[in-house]
């Protein structure tokens, strides 16, 4: 499941969620596809999930890297990303283009459009 929200400052979060119960990360060009900067991390109701903010009206690329303790891991894609693409390497990875613009309707796990992005309230300490 993917969900996003607009962020005050004009950025995107985007929350990915994950039922494998193996070590993985969310690796993509917002982290330079480095497998260690967003692994996922277990709720206490057991689901798992990462976050990343991106700039809101943009395109971006991911996969998800399961560390299979062998080869070094497995990809594999998010079949709640807008789409999937070629990836240059004989495989495909998803894509957030229309999740991401400024003017999005927030997506929940079955594709139905649940209500537009609105920006999240400032909080002040």
């Amino acid at each position: 499941m993917i969900t996003t929200s607009l962020l005050p400052n004009g950025d995107v979060l985007i929350t990915f969620m994950i039922d494998d119960v193996r070590p993985v990360s969310v690796v993509g060009d917002f982290n330079d596809w480095d497998p260690h900067c967003d692994p996922f991390v277990e709720e206490l109701d057991g689901r798992r999930y990462v976050t990343v903010s991106v700039p809101a009206d943009t395109v971006t690329c991911f996969r998800y890297l399961a560390d299979t303790g062998e080869d070094g891991g497995e990809f594999y894609d998010d079949p709640a990303a807008d789409r999937l693409e070629p990836n240059g390497f004989g495989q495909t990875h998803g894509v957030l283009d229309k999740s991401l613009r400024s003017d999005a309707v927030h997506r929940n796990h079955d594709d139905s459009q649940v209500a537009p992005l609105k920006e999240s309230p400032s909080v002040s300490v």
